[in-house]
């Protein structure tokens, strides 16, 4: 028990303490309000002894929220879609296989559209079931000069019995024309024929065939002498730019697909769309590496629409 020590009579008599005294405990080099460690509590206490700096906290966290969110944004569009990339005048094209001249805008409630179309890129010399047109132009023309009638001595050239059997052949020939025109139309082709018409267009723009007469090849390093390649026997298939387009137009139809009915039941081809995008992140990696800053590798880019998502991180779908 501490000793009392007698004082002044009207005070009385006051205990002495003798034990040590608390250390202060050192100054925090932190900021004195911090709402991420405040607990709920100690924010109501602060919300009611100080309202004035307790909205002003709130507003700045607020404003910082709302750049958080807006950076996020530019972020995610700069990243693009994993899936689809960037729309492109060429990606818009493979849903018609290059039949379209024009695009086809969004359209409103009322049928109205919002945006004006834009010219495409068009194929008008592929055709359906694996034709080329000028293969058919040629068959047509030789099927003309096998079927126009003959002359003869009970139908000479001036007669009018030949003149009777040249426009019976006109008219037939005409239908025939046209019944094979609608035949190979990619328009009554399925989605099949539309494919394999996307894979050429594909090999036709992107195979190095084409585009080693028009692209400047990657400068080489310091040292390094470029070596002569043999030449192409044949159109280039095998490229890792034509397999990126060719994965890239099953990939758009795979997904156009899966958005439709019930497609996101469809389990098979869910897992499908995932193999696709990994094998194409997988040759784009390999020319990332290979021909990162070439115009091979920027003709790739903005023809295909292809983003930083496409090939960077991880993707799941």
């Amino acid at each position: 028990m501490p000793p009392r020590i007698p004082g002044v009579q009207r005070l009385g008599a006051f205990s002495l303490c003798l034990r040590p005294a608390v250390k202060p405990s050192p100054p925090s080099l932190l900021p004195i309000t911090q709402t991420a460690s405040l607990s709920q509590k100690e924010k109501k206490r602060l919300a009611k002894q100080d309202p004035y700096r307790w909205a002003q906290m709130q507003q700045r966290k607020a404003a910082h929220e709302k750049r958080k969110e807006e950076i996020n944004t530019i972020r995610e569009a700069q990243l693009g879609d994993p899936i689809r990339g960037l729309p492109t005048p060429f990606i818009e094209s493979l849903s018609s296989a290059g039949q379209e001249p024009l695009s086809k805008p969004p359209l409103d409630e009322d049928g109205n559209p919002l945006a004006e179309p834009h010219e495409l890129p068009t194929s008008p010399h592929v055709l359906n079931n694996l034709i080329h047109k000028t293969e058919l132009d040629s068959a047509i023309e030789n099927a003309y000069m096998l079927t126009q009638p003959m002359p003869s001595d009970i139908a000479p050239v001036g007669s009018e019995e030949y003149q009777k059997k040249v426009k019976l052949h006109e008219e037939q020939h005409a239908k025939a024309v046209e019944a094979l025109q609608r035949i190979t139309h990619i328009d009554n082709g399925s989605a099949k024929d539309r494919l394999h018409a996307n894979i050429r267009r594909c090999v036709e723009t992107f195979g190095r065939h084409e585009t080693d007469l028009v692209l400047k090849p990657k400068p080489l390093s310091r040292g390094q002498e470029r070596e002569e390649r043999p030449v192409r026997g044949g159109p280039d298939t095998g490229s890792s730019e034509v397999q990126i387009a060719i994965l890239t137009a099953k990939i758009q139809a795979l997904a156009n697909e899966l958005e439709k009915g019930r497609g996101y039941k469809d389990k098979v081809g869910k897992r499908d769309l995932r193999l696709m995008l990994h094998r194409r992140q997988k040759l784009l990696r390999y020319m990332d590496r290979k021909e990162r800053g070439s115009d091979r590798w920027k003709h790739m880019i903005e023809t295909l629409g292809l983003s930083p998502a496409t090939w960077k991180g991880q993707i799941t779908t």
